[in-house]
């Protein structure tokens, strides 16, 4: 059924606000510095490998991670285009700029911060929030994140559970960026662990959430 253009708006402000927390929680895990997430391991394997055989000054992490977020979105358009989305852009275009106000306002912070039992606790609650912005983002129904997007594809093709999908997703994000050259830590295995079975639990509370937020905002208007 075609969507009225606030419902369309309404999901598009809900995956912003998705998106914002996510990143929050990935700003968090970065600034505790124990290791990448499993997918900047996998860009960070991949621009290794392509900067020691190319030896380019003009390649860079982040513009290595937009093209493979932007490869990832091509050939998902190829499977199944029905799964890209506006968000989906927007998510790619926008993430990196939130990281880096975020980064800007709590980099301070945590230079204060040097007990690694602390940086452990604010790795879990940053993959917790992270978990928890990428279900709000996922369930806006108004696009997902590229790396995102992968589990989401797999989990509904194959009819399973995206909790398991992700933690698999995760660990060969891991497993091809480490053979690739990449480094992780502590941090990268807890996210590893954490996000897949966190998302789970969030997934169901924030599409009921979402669904009566939107149906009753909408019955509002038709009144």
């Amino acid at each position: 059924m075609r969507r009225s253009v606030k419902e369309t708006l309404l999901r598009v402000i809900i995956l912003l606000i998705g998106l914002a927390i996510a990143h929050l929680g990935v700003t968090l895990f970065l600034l505790a510095n124990l290791g990448a997430d499993p997918f900047n391991v996998f860009i960070q394997g991949i621009f290794r490998s392509i900067d020691h055989v190319l030896d380019s000054s003009l390649l860079t992490h982040g513009r290595t991670h937009m093209v493979i977020c932007f490869l990832i979105i091509l050939i998902l358009f190829v499977i199944d285009k029905t799964y890209i989305k506006i968000g989906t852009i927007l998510c790619m275009v926008c993430g990196g700029p939130i990281i880096d106000v975020f980064s800007l306002i709590l980099h301070p912070i945590f230079d204060a911060l040097p007990y690694m039992w602390f940086k452990l606790i604010i790795n879990a609650c940053g993959c917790v929030i992270l978990a928890f912005g990428m279900t709000i983002v996922i369930k806006s129904d108004a696009g997902t994140g590229p790396n995102d997007l992968v589990a989401v594809v797999i989990s509904d093709k194959t009819k399973k559970k995206f909790s398991i999908i992700r933690m698999i997703v995760d660990f060969s994000f891991v497993l091809v960026g480490f053979l690739l050259g990449g480094s992780f830590g502590a941090g990268t295995i807890i996210c590893a662990f954490l996000v897949g079975p966190v998302a789970g639990i969030f997934l169901p509370i924030n599409e009921k959430f979402i669904q009566q937020f939107i149906s009753k905002r909408i019955k509002n208007d038709n009144k």
